[in-house]
């Protein structure tokens, strides 16, 4: 009966932790490496929302499809278009980078998902996405989104000092990690300034680019920030080790939480993974790249990790390698224990 075929569907999408991200251009790599990242730690099952220009659908099929089976049973993923459902397209396609202002409509093209986390391509786990999945019980009744701040320091902050237009709080918050309830998206009214009443989020999009366009730097993240300037009870702050870029420590370190906890998720905005001027960031994008699935965590990721750092002790940002491998290596230990623990468990009924 066709009302009975959507069961399957229902426990996995459930039980879920859906993760999207929008790849146009040259970054098949990077977003590849990225969901590697979110495999090789993650606890719970895994749903890639991966939207893509046409001519990157194959490759990315093919890709994933390479990948050992004790991984791709952890996750499965959907590939789309790139389409934007209000105002013009072209537009919204040169809104700062090719295809970035799609995020914008995730809530309204992923209409059956109820929470989401979305991230940049540029962006590596460095623990399980379990872990900031979690911050999602942690939003209050007027909440439904989370990002970290652009800046820790307004006077050396971007926003606090250049933006020509409403942003959040005192250095804007940053987009490229954004963790989201669409459902309360969804249903909101927002305040604007626009109308005196409130608008829906797709309603709010077009007009609000239209108003501000010619003030805005940072495309898409602008427009976040100005969305939650009139409505700052929607958002969650989350820390800093949760959206890591070289701004954090190029300019000495400025991050406490990462310094306490370790970084958790690493951006690696400005193309610093591609380029020498953060030896630190490459290192570690170079070495997710390069690990062999079914390797050793220890011997093939973490010990070249600890090798690759000893070169750029020179750097601001390699002086602080204990900030970088801290939460990985907790990380590894829980993987490997797990692990372990399923093995003897496996030869012990036999």
């Amino acid at each position: 009966k066709p009302g009975e075929q959507k069961h399957p569907k229902e426990p996995s999408s459930l039980q879920c932790m859906h993760l999207a991200v929008v790849a146009c251009g040259d970054r098949l790599e990077e977003t590849l490496i990225m969901l590697k990242s979110a495999v090789l730690f993650s606890n719970r099952r895994l749903c890639f929302h991966i939207f893509a220009e046409d001519s990157l659908k194959p490759e990315f099929e093919t890709k994933l499809k390479e990948w050992p089976s004790s991984y791709t049973k952890k996750f499965e993923s959907n590939i789309y278009p790139i389409t934007f459902s209000v105002g013009n397209a072209q537009e919204w396609k040169k809104l700062f980078k090719p295809c970035a202002a799609q995020r914008l409509f995730l809530p309204v093209i992923l209409k059956d998902v109820d929470s989401l986390l979305y991230v940049d391509t540029d962006v590596l786990f460095l623990r399980p996405i379990d872990d900031i999945w979690h911050l999602l019980r942690e939003f209050n009744s007027t909440q439904l989104a989370a990002m970290a701040p652009e800046h820790e320091i307004p006077k050396i902050g971007w926003y606090s000092r250049f933006a020509r237009h409403p942003y959040y709080g005192t250095t804007g918050v940053n987009s490229g990690v954004m963790l989201m309830n669409l459902t309360r998206i969804r249903s909101t009214q927002f305040k604007n300034s626009l109308i005196p009443g409130g608008l829906t989020w797709e309603e709010m999009l077009y007009p609000l680019y239209q108003k501000y366009k010619n003030y805005i730097t940072w495309g898409d993240q602008d427009l976040l920030n100005i969305i939650f300037y009139f409505n700052p009870e929607c958002l969650y702050v989350f820390p800093c080790q949760w959206n890591y870029r070289p701004d954090h420590c190029m300019y000495g370190s400025n991050c406490r939480g990462a310094e306490e906890e370790g970084v958790s998720i690493l951006h690696g905005n400005r193309g610093v993974y591609h380029d020498d001027k953060q030896p630190t960031f490459k290192a570690l994008y170079e070495v997710i790249r390069d690990f062999p699935f079914e390797d050793n965590l220890f011997q093939s990721l973490y010990y070249p990790l600890q090798s690759r750092f000893l070169d750029t002790v020179h750097t601001l940002c390699g002086r602080i390698p204990q900030v970088f491998l801290k939460q990985i290596e907790k990380t590894m230990k829980k993987v490997y224990e797990n692990r372990v623990i399923v093995y003897l468990g496996a030869n012990h009924r036999y």
